[in-house]
């Protein structure tokens, strides 16, 4: 081999791209995609998540084939509906989606393409993305709520994930102890009075979307959304409050304008209210956060 060839492999191997693979298991959809800078990705592919762990991770692992082709995959990382285990990254429980709690799901992806793997909380995940990519950036404490199936959430200070023991869980913040308030809610937590499940539940239909009295979407939703809001400010004293998910993004949604005046109404000693704004990365935040969680760890 001559010193010119044996240079040009030598400078090819140096310039050699990284890849890496980023998902976001949802109780519903699936979404993977190949990221070569961490900045962005290529167009997800997005299938139904299925109830079976197995045929779910197998999928998973067989997109990302497909996505990498010949490439080396460098490292992967996606979230799970629900809190997992900071050693181990084992999801401890998916209530959406019981047959993948306790599942190495990252592990068991990351060994079949022959790299390492992280698994987070969605909506942490979420949270993550934007901060770094959507309407939190530029702020230093960001407090993001997604509204769906279920209620999430979590906090970021400096663009990373607030420390806990287990993650967040705002959804489960009790807002109603007696019920008072809602009567033929499903529970007494944020989630049991806003979320997509419960409100068509209480309103016997099968989407939430098919509640179509404005009364619900511009008064009673924001009402407990207020209450969870005034909550979340005075637990985590954010910059800005960022909001997403179907019941927010959607149509019909709940009116965030009429949220933030009947949070307004509520006394507290400061009674600060920091922007309340509308998530910008629709579907795929989780995918944005993902970029950003393994831009941390490589």
């Amino acid at each position: 081999m001559n010193a010119n060839r044996a240079l040009f492999i030598f400078i090819g191997f140096l310039y050699t791209a990284d890849m890496y693979i980023i998902f976001d298991i949802g109780g519903t959809k699936t979404r993977i995609a190949r990221s070569d800078d961490l900045k962005t990705f290529g167009a997800p592919v997005v299938f139904d998540t299925p109830q079976n762990a197995d045929l779910g991770i197998r999928n998973i692992i067989d997109v990302a084939r497909n996505l990498a082709g010949e490439e080396k995959v460098n490292a992967i990382a996606g979230g799970v509906p629900g809190p997992v285990q900071p050693e181990t990254g084992v999801p401890v429980k998916i209530p959406n989606l019981s047959e993948w709690a306790g599942r190495p799901i990252a592990q068991i992806i990351a060994q079949e393409l022959g790299t390492h793997g992280f698994l987070a909380n969605d909506a942490a995940l979420g949270a993550l993305g934007e901060a770094h990519f959507g309407a939190g950036r530029g702020r230093s404490i960001v407090a993001f709520l997604t509204i769906s199936t279920g209620v999430g959430g979590a906090r970021i200070v400096n663009g990373k994930i607030d420390e806990a023991s287990l993650g967040f869980e705002p959804g489960h913040e009790i807002i109603d102890a007696d019920k008072t308030l809602c009567p033929d809610c499903d529970g007494n937590d944020l989630e049991s009075y806003i979320s997509g499940r419960s409100l068509a539940h209480r309103y016997k239909k099968e989407k939430p979307y098919q509640v179509t009295d404005p009364r619900v979407w511009n008064e009673e939703l924001p009402q407990f959304l207020a209450y969870g809001l005034h909550n979340i400010i005075v637990h985590w004293s954010p910059d800005i409050i960022v909001l997403g998910g179907p019941m927010i993004v959607g149509d019909p949604a709940i009116s965030i304008p009429e949220t933030a005046r009947r949070l307004a109404l509520i006394p507290w000693e400061s009674g600060h209210i920091p922007p309340i704004v509308k998530a910008e990365l629709g579907a795929f935040s989780g995918l944005y956060g993902a970029m950003a969680y393994l831009k941390e760890r490589i």
